[in-house]
Order: structure tokens, then C-alpha cells, then sequence
């Protein structure tokens, strides 16, 4: 059974709320209530909301366990004409919950995939950090074992960009010691229980972290996303960009003219960059050019 707001044949991926159950958007309510069939990751948890909501569709659990073997299944029932969507727990579904295998096989049979978009914590999280936004990259969660958590650490640590974590409650603690360890003194947003009853967000050095969450065990409680500064630009070497215009300047230039107009674009030395020309020169010019 297919309404007007859903194209038979077509595959919904649909963002469900990640705490406030008045984020689900009319859209994302329309079409769950007019698919064929509703592919969620926990049933009961989907239940929920659909009831909520009113809503009363066939459920299909789809999880890590058993994505794979029901694929095949489920695209031929789309290429059969039948609409599905594709929802998670909370929020958009395949950042760090399952789904890829369905929209992958999805696109590789030529069915169309409809993003209804809505909720999505990382997004939620990187928009009140006060981090920037402009570039940043999702890293979902760390590896659980506290020896190759580290080891993540370390390779992201030279990451230029905003990094998005996410963390559960069990290991939420270990995981600021890591990054206190591995970090130092680099910024980071700590953002738990997003849109929910206790919703709480704090920026702190991540040397300060695990003993803020040490304060209050509240606040190793739900759900949380980390978001950590990006590493600072490593400074310029002023000395190699003064030495390589120095180099231009002194083919067609005297000597003197050359260290003028080299620290008036590099900002270095006139003395430096004085010595360093007379290194430079061919011996013969030296004299003639200073």
C-alpha cells in the first residue's frame, strides 16, 4: 500500500528523533505511515515511536547480525514495486548504525534512494562546540581496547580538521584519560544526551576532562559525542621562504636591492638575509652587487 507522499519502488532513508520525540519532521511522518514496510535497527525501540505517533506499519528488524542475509530479500521486494524505509534507534541512519549493506545493494540494483533528513547528533553536537565547522571529519567510535584506542588517538592527533567522536557511558571515562594523554591541553566540546531531559554540553582542555567527569557521576551517564579542536598549523619556516625569494631576487638583482625587497615580502631580517646573500652569491658578484 503506497499513498501520494511515497514513490513505489523506492527506498526511504529517514532520520528519526535522537532524544525530544517532537523532532520527527511532518515529512519523515508521512512517509513512515505510507511505506509498505518500515526497516528498523530495534523494533521495539521504533515502536515507541511510531506509537506515538499513530503510526501502524509492518517492521522488519534490520542489524549488524542480520543485514546481510536479509539484502537481497529486501531489494527485490523494492524492485517488486514495494516502498521501504530505512530507519535506525535514533537519529540518521548509517552514521554509526547499520544500513550501508541495504543502500549500497540498493543503488548497485538501480532503486531509488530518498534521504528524508532530520536529526543527527554529530551535526546537533558540532553546531553549539563552538569548534569549527567549516571543515571537520566523523570518526564514530574508537576502537573499545584501551592499547589501539591510544593508538587511534595518536594518528588523529595531527588531524587538521574538527574530529566528531562518539562515546558510550561504559567507556566514556577511559576515553577522556586517552585524550588528556594524547592531546594535552587541546580544546574539547563534550556533549551528552542531546535534546533529552538532561542535556549537557561543556568545552574544556581535554587535560581537564576526566576529572570535570570525575565531579559528578551524572556526568558519565547517556550518550555522548566528543568534538575535538583540530591540530594547530604547523608554524612556517619564515627562514626557507626568506632563503628561497632571496634566491629569485638575487638572478636578476644586486645584492642590496635583493635583501630590501626579500624582507619587505618575507617580514625577515635585513642583516640575515644580508650574510645569507653573500653566501649566495657567486663569489665574483659579491663586491660588485653590495
Amino acid at each position: 500500500m503506497t499513498t501520494a507522499c511515497v514513490t513505489p519502488g523506492t527506498l526511504y532513508v529517514v532520520a528519526t528523533p535522537i532524544g525530544h520525540l517532537g523532532d520527527l519532521s511532518p515529512r519523515a511522518q508521512a512517509v513512515l505511515a505510507a511505506v509498505d514496510r518500515i526497516c528498523a535497527e530495534d523494533t521495539r525501540t521504533s515502536g515507541h515511536l511510531l506509537a506515538h505517533y499513530g503510526i501502524r506499519r509492518p517492521m522488519t528488524a534490520l542489524h549488524e547480525h542480520n543485514e546481510a542475509t536479509l539484502v537481497d530479500g529486501l531489494v527485490a521486494a523494492l524492485r517488486d514495486g514495494a516502498a521501504l524505509a530505512l530507519i535506525s534507534d535514533a537519529g540518521t541512519p548509517l552514521i554509526s548504525d547499520p544500513g550501508f549493506a541495504l543502500v549500497r545493494a540498493a543503488r548497485t540494483a538501480g532503486v531509488p534512494v530518498i534521504a528524508v533528513p532530520g536529526p543527527c547528533a554529530a551535526i546537533a553536537a558540532l553546531s553549539i562546540s563552538g569548534l569549527p565547522t567549516d571543515r571537520f571529519v566523523f570518526e564514530g567510535f574508537l576502537p573499545a581496547k584501551p592499547a589501539a584506542r591510544r593508538r587511534r588517538l595518536q594518528t588523529l592527533a595531527t588531524e587538521p580538521r574538527t574530529l566528531i567522536l562518539y562515546e558510550s557511558s561504559h567507556r566514556i571515562l577511559d576515553t577522556a584519560e586517552d585524550l588528556a594523554a594524547v592531546l594535552g591541553s587541546r580544546s574539547v566540546c563534550l556533549a551528552r544526551e542531546l535534546t533529552k531531559l538532561h542535556e549537557q554540553s561543556v568545552v574544556l582542555p581535554a587535560t581537564a576532562l576526566p576529572a570535570w567527569l570525575r565531579e559528578d557521576t551524572h556526568r558519565c551517564r547517556g550518550e555522548f559525542v566528543l568534538l575535538i579542536a583540530g591540530a594547530p598549523a604547523p608554524e612556517a619556516d619564515h627562514g626557507a621562504e626568506a632563503e628561497r625569494v632571496l634566491r629569485i631576487l638575487l638572478r636578476e638583482l644586486p645584492v642590496s636591492s635583493a635583501v630590501r625587497i626579500a624582507a619587505d615580502i618575507t617580514g625577515a631580517r635585513k642583516k640575515e638575509l644580508y650574510e645569507r646573500a653573500l653566501q649566495l652569491a657567486p663569489p665574483g658578484e659579491r663586491d660588485a652587487h653590495a
